[in-house]
């Protein structure tokens, strides 16, 4: 646990995201046969659409985010997240697409009068360096989700190591989707795993 005065940066982001370790014990079975239990719920997921224009324009001319939006791109993203870490092998839980189960999010309301009404046209663009740094982390998350793979298993046991960095790249992620595409905050990401 770090005092206040140790908190870095990334900490004060309106964005958090955390999920349980469950290390020891997992699930053998499904997860030899992950690929084939993530058809159906990848096919629900990939049925629902993030639908960013439409907030864009409510922002730049009328300087709104209504909460009903936010809460259903909040939800939605609150599934994807789960739907992500089952395919990382972060978590044996099937995703519920209601339940919190072992994801933790947050993602701050945002208040649009003081949001820039022009940014939001721009943000995606502000936010190439991070695709291309992210581009890296994912090719690192795919290898490391493959060890764990085997890990589990043979072992029945998913390295923390490889939780927690699958964990920031997570955490990385949704950063980014909450300013360049949620459009919740002018608030530039962080280059940060934590």
């Amino acid at each position: 646990m770090t005092s206040d005065s140790q908190i870095s940066p990334a900490s004060d982001y309106p964005v958090s995201l955390n999920i349980d370790y469950s290390g020891s014990g997992r699930n053998r079975l499904t997860v030899f046969f992950r690929i084939i239990t993530l058809i159906p719920i990848i096919l629900i997921q990939s049925g629902l659409q993030i639908l960013v224009f439409p907030v864009l324009l409510m922002i730049l001319f009328r300087q709104k985010y209504p909460r009903w939006w936010f809460d259903f791109n909040l939800e939605l993203t609150m599934f994807s997240t789960r739907v992500g870490a089952y395919w990382m092998l972060q978590t044996d839980e099937y995703p519920s697409t209601d339940e919190e189960q072992s994801i933790h999010l947050t993602l701050d309301y945002p208040d649009a009068s003081q949001l820039n009404r022009w940014l939001p046209l721009f943000k995606w663009i502000l936010a190439i360096p991070h695709y291309i740094v992210f581009s890296i982390l994912l090719t690192v998350a795919f290898i490391l989700v493959i060890v764990g793979w085997f890990s589990i298993v043979f072992t029945g046991k998913f390295p923390q190591e490889i939780h927690n960095y699958l964990v920031g790249v997570n955490r990385w992620s949704l950063r980014v989707q909450a300013y360049a595409f949620l459009l919740t905050t002018d608030k530039y990401p962080p280059f940060s795993l934590d």
